[in-house]
């Protein structure tokens, strides 16, 4: 990726699941009675629980509970999950805010008045936040949005109407509204202060702060829709969805600004000679990206689930514009390699492996009948993804010689992850770029005249106890060893987002029993769920991961036995990224935000400085 997707790739970090609704309730109940025995004071200090979690608590439950139900009356999409989630987030805030008011007060002779008005400001501070969430999420209009919203903010202001005693000011008499609008006899003192004039500014201060934040999506969203032709809401609410709840929102806002892609799907199995599959490989010319299981994050996985055999998908030579749009597009992708595994024309001859140096590429190569099997590193320098172009020349460039199919994988087995401003994309034009197709021509040269012998494959596949948080996706370690005239080749595929930098040099020289061997990795972005950069040895121990491929090759070359193989290509017309909207969307999100929030700021002065007036005023 280049250095801008590297920025887009690190919101990464934001990534978490929302809790189900029940959790967030009881927490939010139990933060309420906390600070209901920090700021009232009673005899009992059940008592002071108690307040607390009525008039601090029940607007938050009230928010959890109605504003999903309101927001889907009104077409939206605001889960229960999501809902009680935001109550919770304000209610912090409230809570903070008086809090830190309280102090002020103390130490200062602003008084209880002070601590009051802050709490307004707080409730008018939460609907303007909730405003701008269900905004994005159920792509409201301000004024629709406004409803559902306003629901946290109206609940506290009706327990503060009703006990704190405001019905003494109009002159309505009646034993009903006794009753249930006028009980300040049962609520602190503190609370005798409120005037029906306050409810007036808080419902001025809740306007100032919508404004402010219609006026914040407008500005902001401006240069969406100029290079995207979207909203910045569609993002920010496909986005909400991931993190907090995983579901396939983004994949929609990504579906809008994709383009169509025709990208070969490359396949080579091998059988028994019984006819049953031992293992496949399987190289689609796609990225698995843009992260966790979204798009085609997820794609080795499915892979595996579709093959016979052990499956091998190795990463292919393509960056971050051949993402899939949706989990959809994998679908497309694995039809095409069904296709190609039909039209197999199998051998059981092939060529001793050999490594091509060229510059700073590396291609180790095979040849399997008339086709090539072959992998390119730059190790031990960094790199990240090879752009599409730049592996179908070098692919052309071994055809050229007198091969046929070529699966050409890119090894993807050594970064320094997002530092720096290039962070090693081969792209076409790059001297890079020219040593990969000289090298697959010359491996392409060397392997269409060298002599066929029979080969016979080993295999052999180690789930780990390592999870995606360890930087290792759920196939774990797999290794595939070909035999070929007493020459043994390891091909050793982590399900992971790359490596450490040395850590592939150290595979390669520490492997045992084999005379030539590369150590690959998916590019799976399942690993990618917390955060952009989780490579193979951030989180894990090299030795134990050396040790792992170790018994995998001593297992696999017990394994070995005679096989039969078969290369073929397929084409698929899927719906990617795209070339210039891969970076457009990335530099757009990315002065989003690094502006956004010196915007966001801005806003939000003025808002308090027209408050603060509001405030004086009244």
């Amino acid at each position: 990726m280049t250095a801008t997707q590297g920025d887009l790739a690190s919101l990464s970090r934001f990534v978490f699941r929302a809790p189900r609704w029940p959790t967030s309730a009881a927490f939010a109940l139990l933060v309420a009675a906390v600070t209901g025995l920090g700021v009232f004071d009673t005899t009992y200090v059940l008592e002071d629980a108690w307040q607390g979690l009525f008039y601090i608590g029940i607007p938050t439950l009230a928010a959890g509970l109605l504003t999903s139900s309101i927001d889907r009356r009104l077409g939206g999409q605001l889960t229960p999950n999501r809902s009680s989630l935001l109550a919770l987030v304000c209610e912090v805030f409230v809570v903070v805010t008086l809090v830190g008011a309280g102090l002020l007060a103390a130490l200062t002779p602003l008084g209880q008045n002070f601590v009051f008005d802050a709490f307004l400001a707080a409730l008018a501070g939460i609907f303007a936040f909730r405003l701008l969430v269900v905004m994005a999420v159920s792509r409201h209009g301000v004024l629709v949005a406004a409803v559902p919203a306003s629901v946290q903010t109206v609940a506290a202001a009706v327990l503060l109407f009703v006990y704190s005693g405001t019905m003494r000011y109009i002159v309505v008499e009646g034993a009903v509204i006794d009753a249930f609008l006028s009980r300040q006899e049962q609520a602190p003192a503190a609370l005798n202060v409120v005037v029906p004039a306050d409810f007036g500014v808080l419902a001025a201060v809740c306007v100032v702060y919508g404004t402010a934040v219609y006026a914040f999506v407008r500005i902001i969203d401006r240069p969406w829709q100029r290079s995207l032709g979207v909203s910045v809401l569609d993002f920010l609410g496909g986005f909400i969805g991931h993190i907090a709840d995983g579901t396939r929102e983004l994949e929609d806002f990504f579906e809008e600004i994709g383009e169509e892609a025709v990208v070969p799907v490359t396949v080579c199995s091998l059988r028994r000679p019984d006819g049953e599959e031992k293992a496949r490989f399987v190289l689609p010319m796609i990225h698995p990206g843009p992260m966790g299981e979204i798009g085609g994050g997820n794609l080795p996985v499915r892979v595996a689930e579709e093959a016979d055999g052990l499956a091998f998908p190795p990463h292919a030579t393509a960056g971050h514009d051949f993402n899939l749009v949706t989990e959809r597009e994998v679908d497309t992708v694995l039809d095409a390699a069904e296709r190609a595994a039909a039209g197999l024309e199998y051998t059981d001859r092939a060529t001793r492996s050999v490594r091509v140096s060229e510059g700073d590429a590396s291609v180790l190569a095979q040849a399997v009948g008339d086709d090539m099997l072959s992998a390119v590193t730059y190790a031990p320098g960094y790199a990240d993804d090879v752009a599409y172009a730049v592996g179908l020349a070098a692919a052309a460039e071994a055809r050229s010689g007198g091969i046929d199919d070529v699966l050409l994988a890119d090894a993807h087995n050594s970064n320094n992850g997002l530092q720096g401003e290039d962070l090693g994309h081969v792209t076409p034009g790059s001297e890079r770029a020219f040593d990969t197709q000289t090298a697959a021509g010359r491996a392409g040269d060397a392997l269409a005249d060298a002599e066929r012998h029979p080969l016979r494959v080993g295999v052999a596949w180690d789930p780990t106890e390592w999870e995606p948080t360890d930087g290792v996706g759920p196939l774990g370690v797999r290794v595939a060893v070909f035999e070929v005239d007493d020459q043994r080749t390891a091909y050793v595929l982590v399900d992971g987002n790359n490596m450490e930098p040395g850590l592939r040099d150290r595979l390669v020289d520490g492997v045992e029993g084999v005379d030539r061997v590369e150590v690959l990795t998916t590019d799976t972005h399942v690993v990618n769920q917390v955060e952009a950069t989780n490579q193979v040895g951030e989180a894990i121990d090299g030795d134990a991961l050396l040790a792992v491929i170790n018994d995998l090759v001593e297992e696999a070359v017990a394994d070995v036995e005679p096989v039969e193989a078969g290369v073929a290509s397929e084409r698929a017309a899927v719906t990617v990224f795209g070339n210039d909207r891969t970076e457009t969307l990335a530099s757009t999100a990315n002065a989003m935000v690094s502006m956004g929030g010196g915007l966001a700021a801005a806003t939000t002065l003025t808002a308090m400085v027209v408050s603060a007036i509001v405030f004086l005023l009244s």
